[in-house]
């Protein structure tokens, strides 16, 4: 419709009589699709038979229904959407979680018992991961007595 260069006529290419097709043409450049070479073929009538253009053009859906306001949120409530997800908004951020609000949450189960990690196989994990890591720690020291 508005060509890039001078030697170039415009064309319209919704026009049942004189538009043209779009020729997609994709190209690997650098590793990616482009599409920098596609182009407008040269103008043609869609089909050559006016009654048949009539039935594609009494075939088309309005687009109206798209850019009815009902469809848009209002300035305010993206602008209030913004600020929360951004935490700019003091009130209607939602509170941050933190370790103590968790073990004050506990659910109870079975008899009144709380759903507690069991405390001994935590510390044996931690003893074995610092075993591992004085492990490691004197191998290197080893390798650089070695030097």
């Amino acid at each position: 419709m508005n060509p890039a260069f001078e030697d170039e006529t415009p064309v319209n290419p919704f026009d049942f009589w004189e538009g043209a097709d779009f020729k997609l043409k994709i190209r690997n450049v650098e590793g990616y699709r482009n599409y920098d070479k596609s182009e407008f073929d040269s103008p043609s009538a869609l089909l050559d038979d006016d009654d048949a253009l009539e039935k594609v053009y009494e075939g088309l859906y309005s687009l109206q229904d798209f850019l009815d306001r009902r469809h848009f949120k209002s300035y305010d409530e993206l602008k209030s959407k913004l600020d929360r997800v951004l935490g700019l908004s003091g009130a209607a951020t939602a509170p941050r979680t933190t370790a103590e609000d968790y073990e004050d949450n506990v659910v109870e189960i079975d008899a009144g018992r709380t759903a507690e990690p069991p405390k001994a196989k935590v510390s044996e994990a931690v003893a074995t991961v610092s075993a591992d890591d004085d492990d490691d720690l004197s191998f290197f020291e080893k390798l650089a007595e070695e030097d």
